[in-house]
């Protein structure tokens, strides 16, 4: 099983307009809500994947009442901390027809009180240590997005090391001081994008080889032989750091007008794969790549249809086979 903390929950509200003029009233020609929040989608992804998943986050008002239900009526499991007095946020893309291109506005989150995040941290402790389902051991802890605004929060850090002592293996998928924090405590698998690959080691990575060294470094940061990094780029693919050391650079041929989500999609993917296996470690090569492939094609079968998270599961093992890895040269 794999716990997915989302630590920013929202909304998700996709227009799709023929073209987009600023300053003028667009009419969307179709639209959804889904809920969001990369630890959601994880958990949706996972379940879709047929994997076992528990969601859990900070959830506040009407909104968060409507993520809740929406996400059982979807059979995706949670258990949620509640901040009744606010609300979960919303976060709006724009799909111009005109040129395939997304616009995002995204809302901040729930500012967190020490007691709400206490009330988070109590239920991944119960979940972690089997005491809240009784269902499956748990394999996994996936922290994904960004910690609530707050002042001093333990944040994932924390959970990091409650996992280790639980004897789960973690997994972040975060950014800015959230992410270079949570690194401190030793991760067992970091999966980023360029852009949080950038922010965090202050230089351009927006290529194979930038991902390259950036997932070596990461990798370095977080504790080095034993862990292993993830730096996506996109329509360029992927390139994995595996705990052994071994560089791999992954693609899969097939793109969708809808990639929103779909980072979350490959860490679903990855972790579904991985789930229940042995301790990921050199010995384990041959499972992170063909966990590497069903993250390639869920990610792709996640940009295949509107809305993150809603991808066609035998869509996603479709593509998984036709996923490609080259191995890299030492960097």
């Amino acid at each position: 099983m794999i716990v997915c903390v989302a630590g920013n929950p929202a909304i998700d509200k996709l227009f799709e307009v023929a073209a987009v003029r600023p300053g003028e009233i667009h009419r969307p020609e179709a639209f959804i809500s889904l809920p969001g929040g990369k630890g959601i989608h994880v958990a949706q992804v996972v379940t879709a994947l047929g994997g076992e998943a528990v969601a859990t986050g900070i959830l506040g008002g009407h909104g968060g009442r409507w993520l809740a239900e929406t996400l059982a009526a979807e059979g995706v499991a949670g258990r949620f901390a509640w901040a009744p007095d606010r609300e979960t946020r919303a976060c709006l893309t724009v799909a111009d027809r005109a040129t395939g291109g997304l616009t995002e506005f995204y809302e901040d989150g729930i500012p967190a009180r020490a007691e709400d995040w206490e009330a988070l941290t109590g239920i991944v402790e119960d979940l972690l240590n089997d005491e809240a389902l009784r269902v499956a051991r748990p394999t996994w802890l996936a922290m994904a997005g960004s910690v609530p605004a707050a002042v001093e929060l333990p944040g994932y850090a924390d959970l990091i090391a409650r996992a280790r002592r639980a004897g789960v293996r973690s997994a972040i998928d975060s950014r800015g001081p959230d992410l270079a924090w949570a690194l401190g405590s030793g991760p067992d698998l970091v999966k980023i994008n360029a852009y949080e690959a950038s922010e965090l080691l202050g230089r351009l990575v927006d290529d194979v080889p930038g991902a390259h060294r950036a997932a070596v470094e990461v990798r370095r940061r977080a504790g080095g032989d034993g862990h292993a990094a993830i730096v996506t780029v996109g329509e360029q693919g992927m390139v994995l750091v595996e705990p052994g050391g071994q560089a791999w650079h992954g693609t899969v041929a097939a793109r969708g007008d809808y990639p929103v989500g779909s980072g979350d999609a490959f860490l679903a993917g990855l972790l579904t794969a991985l789930d229940g296996d042995a301790a990921p470690d050199a010995a384990a090569q041959q499972a992170w790549l063909d966990a590497v492939r069903l993250g390639l094609g869920a990610a792709a079968a996640n940009a295949e249809v509107p809305g993150a998270a809603h991808l066609d599961p035998s869509r996603a093992r479709k593509l998984r086979a036709r996923a490609e890895l080259r191995r890299l040269a030492a960097s």
